[in-house]
């Protein structure tokens, strides 16, 4: 199964806002209830939210595609990471979803070193990032990419505010 991983640019807005309002929905919609979902993906997504986040200069959002279409995406942010985070310039890992039948073809792994190489070229010391704690599937891969647990924060979905485990990687 062939794929490329490339930046995204303002042409990629509606297909990437469609795709990560589904991967979303597919990674917290059984966990969590409708109205919180509801609310979370009116407020994320939409094609004039994902085109201020591809144009924005502060965030780096890639995609990977295959003769279907979008495949997985990845943002990387550049914000004041929280106090559990140590670095002299952090970047955070603020998305990175696959699509459910191209898990297992190393699209993650690909998304997430074009990531650190984009953290890198920024000067960034450390990428760090909050999954939620009953993700397990992503906490092994982010284990696996290096990555450790350094403190939690919250994260809210809809109304709901959920524990997410900060984990972070040196990279410099």
């Amino acid at each position: 199964m062939s794929y490329a991983t490339r930046l995204a640019t303002r042409a990629d807005a509606a297909e990437l806002a469609q795709f990560a309002e589904r991967t979303f929905r597919q990674a917290f919609g059984s966990a969590n209830r409708d109205e919180d979902m509801e609310l979370h993906c009116r407020n994320s997504y939409g094609e004039a939210i994902q085109a201020a986040e591809i144009e924005a200069p502060d965030r780096t959002t890639i995609v990977s595609e295959a003769d279907c279409g979008l495949i997985g995406f990845g943002q990387l942010r550049w914000e004041i990471p929280p106090a559990c985070v140590v670095s002299t310039r952090g970047a955070e890992i603020q998305r990175l979803y696959v699509d459910l039948q191209w898990h297992g073809h190393g699209v993650g792994p690909a998304l997430m070193e074009s990531l650190l190489r984009a953290a890198v070229r920024g000067g960034a010391d450390v990428v760090w990032l909050g999954v939620w704690e009953r993700n397990s599937r992503a906490r092994a891969f982010y284990e696996k990419s290096g990555f450790v647990e350094v403190g939690q924060h919250t994260f809210v979905v809809g109304k709901d505010p959920q524990r997410d485990l900060v984990l972070a990687r040196r990279i410099a």
